[in-house]
């Protein structure tokens, strides 16, 4: 089960996400509660490790934000909504997480990895994990959206995805989050998709 923590804001939760063994970072540039600048981004992401994917977390950015965020930061993935990389010019070497989000239009040909969410990132609503699913038999799915340690576990049996991605369910208040919450969503998410689940 591929884990994504996102909107860390402080070094003491990125360095709670490497250690609980994440496969991902992610750090927001849009309008948020946890929005970070691209040199904050920098800062914070200094110390992780490679194996571990930096996500630039962005929505209807300009090219010249895109640009910015790529010149200070160097993310490894752009996550955006699927709508705005027609208009973006991607660096070589930037991954795309395309975002589509539920009651929306599909494209007619899916990406090979893409990540499905509510309608608004970052309010901790939980999405339709029903329309997940059957996305996510067709794809690499990563569900996102109001997720915790408390219902993960459903979430992936329901929705079977390829990964989870977890924010504002893992923090003490809005933008900050909880280093033993981290552990705890990243722990109960890897049981869950290795089928022991409590």
């Amino acid at each position: 089960m591929w884990v994504k923590v996102c909107g860390l804001t402080t070094p003491e939760a990125v360095a709670a996400a490497v250690e609980a063994g994440v496969d991902a970072v992610g750090f927001v540039f849009a309008e948020s509660k946890r929005k970070v600048t691209a040199q904050q981004a920098a800062e914070l992401a200094r110390n992780v490790p490679g194996s571990i994917l930096r996500v630039a977390v962005m929505l209807h950015p300009s090219q010249a934000q895109l640009d910015e965020v790529w010149s200070q930061f160097r993310p490894d993935v752009l996550q955006t909504d699927i709508d705005d990389l027609a208009s973006l010019q991607l660096p070589d070497g930037l991954q795309v997480t395309p975002v589509v989000r539920a009651g929306r239009t599909l494209p007619a040909a899916l990406p090979s990895r893409l990540l499905f969410e509510g309608p608004v990132s970052g309010t901790g609503e939980t999405t339709d994990w029903s329309a997940a699913a059957h996305l996510a038999a067709r794809t690499q799915l990563i569900l996102a959206g109001g997720l915790n340690a408390g219902n993960v576990a459903a979430a992936i049996a329901t929705a079977r995805p390829y990964g989870v991605d977890v924010s504002s369910g893992v923090e003490a208040r809005p933008g900050v989050k909880d280093p033993e919450k981290i552990h705890e969503f990243v722990r109960i998410a890897r049981a869950a998709g290795n089928g022991a689940v409590q």
